[in-house]
């Protein structure tokens, strides 16, 4: 058993590495409210670096269907919080940051004053409900801190967190009547019965225990609380929704109709009766567990023990300093500082902690495990974050990325599918997106020797894994070495995906001497050429019988075989070998103008007719960086002779795909895949295969950054005459010698040195 206590968590084992000697606050430059406009789906509140709490603003809650029809509108509230709305519904403890589809939003708090409301209302008519109006100009967010004023009942509430604890504070104006509300019915993208279960004990006038059980897009979902008050309420009562009953009174003479000590139901909402001083603060202090209401209270007791609210906030915020300083940049222009510093806490959010202080976790078997020797974590958002994100981790975050792979190792055993996992979050897996990604992570890892886990046995997960003919047309791919269109949709991005991921399971499998596997699998990642149509130059949905599917139009997405892009995209998709997938488009010469067309060719409104006009986000051309599927596709010139067009075409996606304000991220930032794309392509090089050990090269948009690696090495990258126009590199020196290759390895890096570039405004 294991015991983290909150202030020890400053010092863990993977923390900043002492040499960073933190010359600057970074937190400053970090602005979380970012990515809240349109879909970037970012929240705006307070959380620690890969905390389990993340306690943030909710500004509506609409519900999947609506009038019997599913409500597309729920898809805008994916993180419960969007920039444009002018009412707070309340604060509740857990979100999705950046993601495509939501669940959470956990026990909602809202203060209010005057007469009591339990309904939240309307945005048209917050009067009708407990929810208040704001102005961002009395709002404040920043790294592990958020602070609004609630104009409807004039009370300012501050927010902070430790890993598994979100800390209230709220300041009331004098009130005869003073609420705290606990909405146990608020949830982010709300599903017909979502509800299964929820529990509430009051132990005493300052302390609530509780639990809820819910069925949404994680199926058998658990969370646990603990919630206390720092004075004392003087009455409170519950509204049992489903039961259409209010029940009032405090439960020290109890009786079961008036005055309880616990009720269960499926919609129950609690308040909490307060006499308050003007000027008067009440702070809150809820501890989350996934395995018990205990479990909640020891949490409680280990990260928050005392009411000083300014101590939480400013550990939360040197947390967050001491991650933030891992990567070092120099540049005057202040608004690159906090686009690149709000990209490296976006990618330092996500995947979160998912055990209790001791250690104990609820496994995908819904039994309770013991993270042994390891951080349990969840919200793997992986047809996403393998591209980029984890492959940062290895670089930066190693010990944090070997861990979240004993996660999935975990994962992996505890299910009776035999599987890895694909999109996994709160003990369930959602079998969201494509392709079974865990592998490339873990070969990324294994690859670049950070598999401080049993690699042999991790690579026997992964071939399991890839042998599950059960699952997506795999049995079918492996037979025919193509997954026909006519037997599983979205065909040709399975196809394509699963080649990639195999050739990553051979990589593994050549890193560990296992010969036969590396051969199987790598003449299994060569089947993306069976779907390539050399008649149109696309790869193509094949049927059953080895035909190409007749009705084809490579610019659709309906009905193509594609998922989350067309043939344009997808056909682009082979980054385990670019040169021969360059040989069948007609070589060098016609490959170049192939993806100059894809970047400057106009996209005809008919297409957007079945996607809604949130897919126009992130846009360019025909390229969709707001879909993960395009992201290495501006380094492939490099394979094609013309890296200098990948220099050229990566600085105008940075420039026009990111950028500060609310609407700052051109889509979805998915669980920090976007910024992890902006970090690595901002320091000049991006890791299009990842399971190879080398980064394809671009153009840095940085003066100077020092990395700051976890075996106490430092690599610095400068970029000489860098600016808006001088995006071409003229030529490079590694360590002070002459480099010319348009790759540079990992071992390179974390072994230390300095890669100079300079920069011309020529090609």
């Amino acid at each position: 058993m294991r015991i983290q206590y909150w202030y020890s968590f400053l010092g863990m084992a993977f923390a900043i590495p002492a040499m960073a000697q933190q010359t600057e606050s970074l937190v400053p430059y970090v602005k979380p409210l970012t990515g809240t406009a349109r879909m970037g789906h970012t929240y705006p509140g307070a959380t620690v670096p890969f905390g389990m709490v993340q306690l943030s603003p909710d500004t509506d809650t609409l519900s999947y269907e609506q009038n019997g029809q599913y409500n597309k509108d729920v898809y805008r509230y994916c993180a419960g919080y969007q920039y444009a709305d002018k009412t707070i519904v309340g604060f509740s403890h857990t979100h999705f940051n950046g993601t495509g589809h939501s669940d959470l939003g956990d026990f909602l708090i809202m203060p209010t004053t005057g007469a009591l409301q339990l309904n939240p209302g309307t945005a048209d008519k917050p009067e009708s409900g407990y929810r208040s109006a704001f102005s961002h100009d009395n709002e404040t967010a920043e790294a592990g801190y958020y602070k609004v004023k609630l104009d409807d009942h004039h009370i300012t509430a501050e927010l902070t967190t430790t890993p598994r604890v979100g800390i209230h504070r709220y300041t009331f104006p004098a009130a005869d009547q003073a609420h705290i509300i606990l909405d146990l019915v608020h949830g982010i993208y709300n599903y017909p019965d979502k509800n299964v279960w929820t529990y509430v004990r009051v132990v005493n006038d300052t302390l609530i225990t509780g639990y809820r059980q819910t069925n949404g897009w994680a199926r058998t979902r658990t969370e646990y609380f603990a919630l206390s008050f720092s004075k004392p309420f003087k009455n409170y009562g519950c509204e049992n929704s489903s039961a259409r009953q209010v029940y009032r009174g405090f439960w020290r003479k109890f009786n079961q109709n008036a005055n309880f000590p616990e009720l269960a139901g499926k919609q129950l909402k609690l308040f909490f009766d307060f006499a308050i001083t003007q000027g008067e603060q009440v702070m809150l202090k809820m501890a989350l567990s996934p395995v018990s209401m205990d479990g909640a209270l020891r949490n409680l007791r280990a990260e928050a023990g005392n009411w000083n609210f300014d101590g939480y906030k400013n550990a939360a915020q040197q947390a967050w300093e001491n991650e933030l300083h891992r990567v070092e940049i120099f540049t005057p222009d202040k608004a690159t500082k906090e686009v690149f510093y709000t990209s490296l806490y976006h990618t330092f959010i996500n995947p979160t902690v998912y055990m209790d202080v001791d250690g104990s976790y609820k496994g995908l078997d819904q039994n309770v495990h013991k993270a042994d020797g390891f951080v349990n974590y969840t919200t793997f958002s992986l047809w996403d974050t393998y591209r980029a994100l984890h492959p940062f981790f290895n670089l930066i975050q190693p010990a944090r990325n070997a861990d979240m792979i004993r996660s999935m190792l975990a994962h992996y055993d505890q299910t009776s599918l035999h599987m890895l996992p694909i999109w996994s979050h709160y003990a369930n897996e959602n079998w969201c997106m494509t392709g079974y990604h865990s592998v490339s992570l873990i070969a990324d890892a294994v690859v670049k020797g950070n598999a401080s886990f049993d690699a042999n046995k991790a690579l026997d997960a992964c071939i399991v894994t890839a042998s599950n003919r059960w699952y997506e047309g795999v049995g079918d791919y492996t037979d025919k070495g193509y997954v026909p269109e006519d037997k599983s949709g979205a065909s040709v991005s399975k196809t394509l995906e699963y080649a990639y991921d195999d050739w990553a399971i051979a990589q593994m499998a050549r890193k560990l001497n296992r010969p036969a596997v590396y051969d199987s699998f790598m003449r299994r990642a060569a089947y993306y050429k069976n779907v390539f149509d050399a008649s149109t130059g696309f790869m193509r949905p094949r049927l059953s019988n080895g035909s190409f599917k007749k009705e084809f139009d490579p610019l659709d997405t309906e009905g193509q075989g594609f998922i989350e892009g067309n043939a344009w995209n997808y056909s682009l998709y082979v980054p385990q070998d670019p040169g021969s997938m360059i040989e069948l488009m007609g070589g060098k010469k016609r490959f170049v103008a192939h993806l100059d067309s894809l970047f400057t060719m106009h996209l005809p409104d008919k297409y957007f007719e079945h996607t809604e006009d949130i897919t126009r986000d992130g846009i360019i051309g025909n390229y969709v960086h707001g879909n993960e599927p395009s992201h290495h596709v501006a380094y492939l010139y490099n394979w094609a002779g013309a890296p200098a067009k990948t220099q050229e075409r990566v600085r105008m996606i940075l420039k026009h795909q990111y950028h500060t304000g609310a609407d700052g991220l051109g889509g979805n930032d998915d669980c920090g895949q976007m910024s992890a794309w902006y970090i690595f392509s901002t320091l000049g090089f991006y890791p299009v295969a990842p399971g190879s050990e080398d980064y394809a090269i671009g153009s840095p948009a940085i003066e100077k950054a020092v990395l700051h690696l976890e075996n106490g090495n430092t690599f610095t990258v400068e970029a000489q005459n860098q600016s808006d126009k001088n995006v071409y590199v003229k030529k490079m020196l590694l360590n002070g010698q002459p480099y010319t290759k348009t790759a540079i390895s990992h071992a390179d890096i974390v072994k230390g040195g300095s890669l100079v570039f300079v920069m011309s405004n020529k090609p």
